[in-house]
């Protein structure tokens, strides 16, 4: 007698595993991301065009050593900026307006799951920016050496503060009004945030307050351990403090529509 296995054909209702849908959403970001060639302009681009520009003009007294050595790792810090904050931000805040948020809110992913894809599919995106940048950075001359591990938490950390303050800014505001701010925000932060121009040219009282901010807290740091400079407490505290405050308040207050 022939026996044949019984198939079990019933339903089986509910959620997949919050990792699953994680990595899916964020696979999703990442592949939006790649194909818009305005996001690519802003997260790659520009950053290569800035590092070359300024590693090779003398356009900025920089002090004694190659040029390379300090535009470097701001040019790292100026691409966390441009992928986790504006260009999330933008991305998001479209998103928004066009109902892409509102159809994944009826979806069994959370907020908080949400919020997590998009980090992850940042952090990925970023992944590349590193290996392009640094790769240009060593053929124009750079030599990074001392403890180049601890930039892994700066990076990191940089990533969860400026993160949270795109998401922060796509879930409160309107489309229009995150495109004008992201932009404005970038702008300004790349001028005083340490990025191309050394932070001692402004005044000691300025200089106080901009070191606060979290582009000159990754810039300086990231100058720190690729220098050969020790662990860069200050700066690692200043980001944590950002990611914290900028990514609980994005998590409260994110609005799907």
């Amino acid at each position: 007698m022939t026996t044949f296995a019984t198939l079990d054909l019933k339903p089986r209702p509910g959620a997949a595993p919050l990792r699953r849908m994680v990595l899916a959403q964020a696979g999703a970001e990442i592949r939006a991301t790649l194909r818009n060639g305005e996001q690519l302009l802003l997260t790659l681009i520009i950053p290569v065009l800035l590092l070359a520009g300024f590693s090779a003009a003398p356009l900025v007294d920089l002090g004694d050593g190659p040029r390379v050595d300090f535009v470097a790792p701001g040019i790292l810090a100026l691409a966390v900026m441009s992928t986790a904050f504006t260009g999330q931000a933008i991305a998001t805040g479209f998103e928004r307006r066009y109902g892409v948020l509102k159809r994944l809110g009826a979806t069994p992913l959370s907020r908080s799951g949400l919020l997590l894809a998009k980090t992850v599919a940042v952090v990925a995106v970023e992944a590349l920016q590193v290996a392009v940048i640094v790769a240009v950075a060593l053929a124009l001359g750079w030599s990074p050496h001392g403890e180049l591990l601890w930039a892994v938490p700066l990076l990191l950390l940089g990533t969860a503060a400026f993160s949270g303050l795109g998401l922060l800014m796509a879930g409160t505001l309107r489309a229009e009004a995150t495109l004008a701010g992201a932009n404005l925000v970038y702008l300004v932060l790349l001028g005083l945030g340490g990025v191309l121009f050394p932070l001692d040219r402004f005044p000691a009282g300025v200089q106080r307050v901009l070191e606060l901010l979290p582009i000159s807290a990754l810039t300086s740091g990231l100058r720190a351990v690729l220098s050969g400079g020790g662990l860069p407490g200050g700066a690692l505290l200043v980001l944590l403090c950002w990611a914290v405050a900028a990514l609980a308040l994005a998590a409260r207050t994110f609005r799907w529509e």
